[in-house]
């Protein structure tokens, strides 16, 4: 049963200027493994914490670092959720997360689908 669904759209020149202008947000934003990919992949990131976020009703006080999204080669992203998304996630019945992210002619989007 689909539990949520979440849609994001980010401007690739626009995000990494916003990153240039606030340099201590790269590291709010992205885990470690994430805060060095090139900058579409970044906006790509960005949005698919965007789309989870939306997709669990965009609680308060939920944590950028408790979303990671992996790349897997020859397959799907993978998110992997830890405290405050987890824990959204388990009150509602959240047992799996379809996401697919692209960039393209400057604009990075991701959409998410949370199962349960």
């Amino acid at each position: 049963m689909i539990k949520g669904v979440g849609i994001d759209v980010v401007d690739v020149a626009r995000f990494m200027e916003t990153l240039e202008r606030t340099p201590r947000l790269r590291e709010k934003l992205f885990t470690p493994a994430e805060r060095d990919l090139p900058p579409a992949s970044l906006a790509a990131r960005f949005a698919a914490k965007e789309a989870i976020a939306k997709a669990l009703g965009a609680p308060a006080g939920m944590r950028w670092h408790d979303a990671t999204v992996h790349r897997v080669v020859g397959g799907p992203p993978e998110v992997e959720i830890t405290g405050t998304v987890a824990a959204r996630a388990d009150a509602l019945g959240i047992t799996s997360w379809h996401l697919s992210i692209s960039h393209d002619a400057g604009i990075a989007s991701a959409m998410v689908v949370a199962e349960g």
